[in-house]
C-alpha cells in the first residue's frame, strides 16, 4: 500500500498531461502511486498519459471513465488506490520535485492535522503573476473561504479517513466542486499550510475549467445554501454564511437584471432575503 495516492483528472488536455505526469514521477518522495483518470477525452490524452507513466512507481495507472466531470473523476481516482493519504493534481498544473516530500514531512510533524496544502506560484499565459492579497493562504480559513476558494486541489494532501468522512467531491457540481468541499472541511478542522510555492498553477489557456462556465458565483451560492440546509451551524458561522449568500445573491441579481433576466434576478433577491430565516427554520425549530 503506498503512503499517497496521487490523482490527476484529465479531459482533452493532450498538450499538458504529459508534463503534469512527469512532475509527479520526478518527486523525491517515491512512496506513492499515480492514477490518471481520463474523463472521456477524445484528443488522445489517455494515450499520452499512458506513455508518460513509464518510470512511475508501482501501482500507477490510467483509469478510463465516461465523461462525468472533474468531481467524479477525482472521486474515482481516490477509490482506485488504497493509501493513507490522497493528493490531487490538476492536469494543467505542475508540482515542484520536493512537493510531496515537504508535505509528508510536515504531516509527520503535525499528526493532528488531517489535511494540508502547500503554497503555489501562478503562471498566466506562461508569465509569472502575483496572487492578490485576498488569495493569501492560512490555516484558519473559515470564514475567509466563504468569499472565494482559498484551497487549491493541486496543493492538497488529505488523510483517507477524513476523505471518507466527507464523502469526497459532490458530483452534482460541474464547477466550484472544490469550493464546496473545502467549505465542509474548513468548518470542522484547520487546513495545514506548508508555506512554500511547491505547485505551479498554469492559467490563461483555452481549456481552463473556471473560464468555461459563466457566473461561477451561482455555484458558490449553491454550495453555501447546501451548507445552510445540510449542516448544523453555530450562530457565528451561520451568520457568516448567510451574509455571504446575501452579498453574492445581490451581485447575481444585479447582473441578471442588467441582462433583462427579471425572473432570475427575482429568485436571487428572494434567496438573499430569506436565507437567514430558512436556516433558522431548519435547525432552531
Amino acid at each position: 500500500m503506498p503512503a499517497v495516492a496521487v490523482v490527476i483528472p484529465v479531459r482533452d488536455r493532450v498538450g499538458m498531461i504529459t508534463e503534469a505526469v512527469r512532475s509527479v514521477i520526478a518527486q523525491t518522495w517515491r512512496d506513492h502511486a499515480l492514477v490518471v483518470v481520463d474523463d472521456g477525452s477524445t484528443d488522445g490524452s489517455a494515450e499520452a498519459a499512458t506513455a508518460a507513466l513509464r518510470g512511475a512507481p508501482a501501482g500507477s495507472k490510467v483509469l478510463r471513465c465516461d465523461h462525468g466531470g472533474v468531481a467524479a473523476a477525482r472521486n474515482a481516482g481516490a477509490a482506485a488506490v488504497d493509501s493513507a493519504w490522497i493528493a490531487f493534481l490538476d492536469s494543467d498544473d505542475l508540482w515542484e520535485s520536493g512537493k510531496l516530500a515537504a508535505q509528508m514531512a510536515w504531516c509527520t510533524a503535525h499528526p493532528a492535522h488531517r489535511i494540508t496544502q502547500t503554497g503555489e506560484r501562478w503562471l498566466d499565459h506562461g508569465r509569472h503573476r502575483n496572487p492578490r492579497a485576498w488569495h493569501r493562504k492560512e490555516e484558519q480559513l473559515f470564514p475567509r473561504c466563504l468569499e472565494r476558494c482559498l484551497v487549491s486541489p493541486s496543493a492538497v494532501a488529505i488523510r483517507r479517513d477524513l476523505w471518507e468522512e466527507l464523502g469526497g467531491f459532490d458530483t452534482s457540481f460541474p464547477v466550484c466542486e472544490d469550493y464546496e468541499l473545502w467549505l465542509r472541511v474548513a468548518l470542522r478542522e484547520p487546513v495545514g499550510l506548508v508555506d512554500a510555492p511547491l505547485v505551479v498553477k498554469r492559467g490563461g489557456h483555452a481549456g481552463q475549467l473556471s473560464r468555461s462556465t459563466w457566473g461561477l458565483d451561482r455555484w458558490r451560492v449553491a454550495a453555501l445554501v447546501k451548507l445552510l440546509v445540510s449542516t448544523p451551524l453555530a450562530a457565528p458561522e451561520r451568520a457568516a454564511v448567510v451574509d455571504a449568500v446575501r452579498r453574492k445573491c445581490a451581485v447575481l441579481a444585479g447582473g441578471a437584471a442588467r441582462r433583462g433576466r427579471d425572473a432570475e434576478a427575482a429568485r436571487y433577491r428572494l434567496l438573499a432575503a430569506t436565507a437567514e430565516a430558512w436556516s433558522k427554520r431548519r435547525y432552531d425549530a
